[in-house]
C-alpha cells in the first residue's frame, strides 16, 4: 500500500533525478553564450585592426600587386579575416569552457587523459598554422611566381589569395591533429601501435594523397612538405602511444 508520504517521496526523487540534467543544459547554454560573445568581441577588435592583419597575410609573398574585382570585395574579405581571427583567438577560451563543463563528470583517470589531449590538440593546431605560414604558403607562392616570371605580371585578387591562404591554414591545422587521433584509437584499443607501425607503406601512400588533396595549389613542393609533415606527425603519434601504453 502506497501512502501519501511515499508518493511525495517518489515525486521528490523524480525531481532530484531530473534537476541535474536541466542544470547541465543551462550550464552548457550559458557557456556557449559566453563563447559566442567572446568570439564576437574578438572579431570586432580584429576588424578595427584589420589593415594590420592584411599586411601580415601579405608578408609571405613579395613583388605582387593585389586588386579587388568589385567595389565591395575587399570589405567582404576584411569581414571574413576578422571573423576567422576572432574564431582562432577565441578557440582557447572555447576549449577552456569545454574543459570546465566536462571536468565535474570525469574520473581522475579520464581527466589525466582527456585534458592533456585537448591542450595538445590546441597546441598542434597552432603549430600547424605556423608551419603553414612560414613553410607551405611561401613555398607555394614562390613556386607560382618563379614559374610565371618574365612572362606574366603577378596581379592577384586579394579575396582569392585570402581563400588560398585560409584553406592552407585550416587544412594544415587539421592535418596536425593526426597524433591526437592515433592516441585516441590506441587508448580505445581500436588500433594498436604495432599495427600502425606495420602499416607504414600504406601510410606513405595515404600521406601523399592527403598532401595532394589538402593543398589548394598544384605545385609538388607544397605537397611534398605537407606529406612529409604528416609522416613525421604519424610516427610521432606512434611513439607517444608506445610510451603511454608501456
Amino acid at each position: 500500500m502506497i501512502t501519501n508520504s511515499d508518493f511525495n517521496f517518489q515525486q521528490n526523487e523524480t525531481v532530484t533525478l531530473e534537476l541535474p540534467f536541466t542544470e547541465h543544459i543551462e550550464e552548457l547554454r550559458q557557456r556557449l553564450f559566453h563563447i559566442i560573445w567572446v568570439i564576437l568581441i574578438l572579431t570586432c577588435c580584429a576588424f578595427f585592426e584589420v589593415k594590420f592583419l592584411v599586411k601580415i597575410l601579405e608578408l609571405p609573398v613579395s613583388n605582387v600587386k593585389f586588386f579587388q574585382l568589385s567595389p565591395g570585395e575587399y570589405f567582404v574579405s576584411t569581414v571574413k579575416i576578422s571573423f576567422y581571427t576572432g574564431l582562432l583567438f577565441g578557440s582557447p577560451f572555447a576549449i577552456g569552457q569545454l574543459i570546465l563543463f566536462l571536468l565535474p563528470g570525469l574520473t581522475k583517470k579520464e581527466t589525466k587523459i582527456i585534458l592533456p589531449l585537448l591542450l595538445s590538440s590546441l597546441c598542434l593546431f597552432g603549430l600547424g598554422l605556423a608551419f603553414s605560414y612560414y613553410a607551405l604558403i611561401p613555398a607555394a607562392l614562390n613556386f607560382f611566381l618563379s614559374y610565371s616570371d618574365e612572362v606574366i605580371e603577378p596581379l592577384w585578387s586579394f579575396d582569392q589569395y585570402f581563400e588560398f591562404v585560409l584553406v592552407l591554414f585550416y587544412s594544415t591545422g587539421l592535418a596536425f591533429q593526426i597524433p591526437i587521433i592515433q592516441i585516441l584509437l590506441g587508448l580505445l584499443n581500436i588500433v594498436s601501435a604495432k599495427q600502425m607501425i606495420t602499416s607504414w607503406r600504406y601510410v606513405i601512400l595515404v600521406s601523399t594523397i592527403i598532401g595532394a588533396v589538402l593543398t589548394p595549389s598544384t605545385d609538388p613542393l607544397t605537397q611534398v612538405l605537407l606529406s612529409s609533415a604528416i609522416l613525421l606527425l604519424y610516427f610521432s603519434g606512434v611513439g607517444i602511444l608506445l610510451l603511454i601504453k608501456n
